[in-house]
């Protein structure tokens, strides 16, 4: 402290409190995401068949669920901790943004080796995701297939990893482990089992680990989340184009 620095201004700076979530709060969040998705699969209905996906279903049937799952968990960084910024360790440094590309380019290639190896091994229906499916058979409106493509690129990573490398990996790695080290790899390990198995695509749950690991290599090295919502839309872009222009029927998948 400078002789010109009050006292009070250093008195004013406490650390942070240890925040009151943990396991629960993640179990609450995945609750309300599987929750809201049976709740706007019910208030859709069944679309029409030979009708284009309108904006509405990509809005309210594909982003709505993620988008309130996430919206819980930044309340709970409020209510019970410090906010995300330092629960969540959600703070912008370009270095995290140029790790997260480096390693968003390391997951296209591995996607893509993946991607190919379990085509040959599953067959190429098997190996379709669960969107992709929902969108291989029948057109989109433009709005609604710009508004899916900016969901699956740039919107739907920041909600997962608000949710898996944000939540559950700080409810990991603040339990008592022998070191820090041993937390940090605890949180790595369960956040790419958990985000694999989340997307309910059992056939595909190997391919989705593969497809993770750089994404949470990104918040290990960091240390922070920025770099893993970098990487992973770094790695969601050519599926998120290639079901763009898949679904405004200018190529197929």
């Amino acid at each position: 402290m400078t002789a010109q620095e009050p006292a009070s201004s250093v008195l004013d700076e406490d650390p942070p409190r240890p925040p009151r979530w943990g396991f629960g709060a993640f179990l609450l969040v995945e609750a309300v995401l599987l929750a809201s998705a049976a709740f706007v699969g019910v208030l859709l209905g069944d679309r029409p068949s030979g009708q284009p996906i309108p904006v509405r279903d990509v809005l309210i049937g594909t982003a709505a669920p993620t988008m309130t799952a996430a919206a819980v968990a930044l309340l709970i960084t409020r209510l019970r901790g410090n906010g995300p910024v330092a629960d969540l360790r959600l703070a912008w440094r370009w270095a995290d943004v140029r790790t997260g590309l480096k390693f968003g380019v390391l997951g296209l290639v591995l996607t893509s080796i993946g991607a190919y190896v379990w085509t040959q091994l599953v067959g190429d229906r098997n190996a379709t995701s669960a969107i992709s499916a929902l969108v291989g058979d029948q057109k989109m409106s433009v709005s609604a297939a710009v508004a899916m493509f900016l969901y699956l690129w740039l919107l739907g990573p920041i909600c997962e990893e608000v949710i898996y490398r944000g939540l559950l990996w700080g409810a990991v790695e603040r339990l008592h482990w022998s070191n820090e080290r041993v937390g940090r790899t605890a949180a790595f390990v369960l956040s790419t089992a958990v985000f694999a198995a989340s997307h309910l695509e059992p056939l595909r749950t190997t391919l989705l680990i593969v497809i993770s690991i750089p994404i949470g290599l990104a918040r290990l090295v960091t240390g922070r989340l920025l770099g893993s919502v970098v990487a992973h839309q770094m790695n969601n872009f050519l599926p998120a184009l290639a079901i763009l222009l898949t679904s405004l029927g200018i190529a197929t998948i």
